[in-house]
């Protein structure tokens, strides 16, 4: 009897394109041999359907006869029939190379028959980010700190090892011992084996007699993780740290994944930064403008220093104080600082003051 494919996706005759490859990923996502609701038999059967309907020449040529002739007919083993040199490449738009070769890889270990290892699955820990906020200062010296958060973290009951290894192993009755479990697929160029690890016992082939109570034989669980971070002096809004291996645990003694933390630098009230530059205000008073005398101020350390206005100075511009910024990130070296000042007017001047201002204003004519 012929197959009704349009019934087998569950889509109309006059379905587009589209809508039968929605259809047909919901299935196979849905009888997927790997998954719980699997059927290995309904999933090659929405494959078949899949393979013709997808493709224009086979469907017109299906819609006509019921049947597709492409190919040659069947090879032995129930494969297509191929030749090379007279193959419509065209045929094979709706299919997927990167999961048919790997298929044959899976099958053959690598590329070779016989080549095949044992394949242990363990599932890695996951990588976490985390946010860190520090204060200009801290940015400033460098701190030691503290990063806490919750992720999965190893079974202290088990060390992570899922189950109680005194009590000994059974065989796997699903894979039989061999770690492995063989699902065969059909494409376009034939029947392929695909070979992978048994999900049951994770491809060690045997069983633990007793899973651990506390994790359940994941050999993890819910818990705290306290990493110490480092954040060198010149560290920038932004710049993200990497600690190896301080993220969440993997399963059944699995890698662990890393943490990164992205460092927040919180705005400072006096200063604002540019890479390892500094900014900042400053008030000045008149006499000191017309001195020259020095001016002192503290950098972001809490440092006390001085510095001279040159005589030429341009007022409309900042001055620049050498070496006084942030440490280069990873270096010795540190940035600059620079001023821009504002005049500081007095609130009041007596009349002795009026007098030797306007004296100096006419000798500056």
């Amino acid at each position: 009897m012929q197959k009704d494919y349009y019934k087998i996706l569950g889509v109309s005759r006059d379905a587009s394109a589209e809508e039968i490859k929605k259809a047909y990923r919901k299935l196979a996502h849905q009888y997927h041999p790997d998954k719980s609701t699997g059927d290995e038999g309904k999933f090659k059967e929405i494959n078949e359907a899949y393979q013709t309907l997808s493709n224009k020449e086979k469907r017109s040529q299906y819609d006509r006869f019921g049947t597709t002739f492409q190919g040659g007919g069947a090879a032995p083993g129930g494969g297509f029939g191929f030749d090379p040199n007279n193959m419509n490449w065209g045929d094979f738009q709706g299919g997927d190379f990167g999961d048919i070769f790997e298929s044959i890889f899976e099958q053959f270990g690598g590329g070779f028959p016989g080549g095949r290892t044992r394949r242990q699955t363990y599932r890695q820990g996951s990588d976490i980010q985390a946010i860190r906020e520090i204060t200009l200062e801290e940015a400033f010296k460098g701190i030691r700190t503290k990063i806490e958060f919750k992720t999965q973290v190893l079974c202290d009951a088990c060390k992570g090892k899922g189950h109680n290894p005194d009590k000994g192993f059974s065989e796997c009755s699903t894979c039989r011992g061999q770690g492995e479990v063989r699902v065969e697929r059909r494409t376009v160029f034939g029947n392929f084996a695909q070979v992978k690890a048994c999900d049951d016992c994770f491809g060690t082939g045997q069983i633990p007699k007793e899973k651990c109570d506390k994790c359940k034989g994941t050999g993890r669980v819910s818990g705290t993780r306290t990493v110490d971070l480092d954040i060198a002096p010149g560290v920038e809004d932004g710049q993200v740290i990497k600690v190896s291996g301080a993220g969440e645990s993997g399963e059944r003694g699995g890698g662990t994944g890393d943490l990164y933390v992205v460092v927040r630098v919180k705005p400072h009230e006096t200063f604002t930064r540019k890479g390892p530059d500094l900014f900042m205000k400053q008030e000045i008073s008149f006499t000191d403008v017309l001195l020259g005398n020095k001016q002192t101020a503290k950098d972001v350390g809490g440092n006390k220093f001085s510095y001279e206005i040159p005589k030429d100075f341009n007022f409309d511009k900042p001055l620049k104080v050498k070496g006084k910024g942030m440490p280069k990130f990873g270096s010795l070296s540190r940035g600059d600082l620079y001023v821009t000042f504002s005049l500081k007017r007095p609130r009041k001047l007596s009349r002795k003051a009026k007098n030797l201002l306007e004296d100096l204003g006419k000798e500056l004519e």
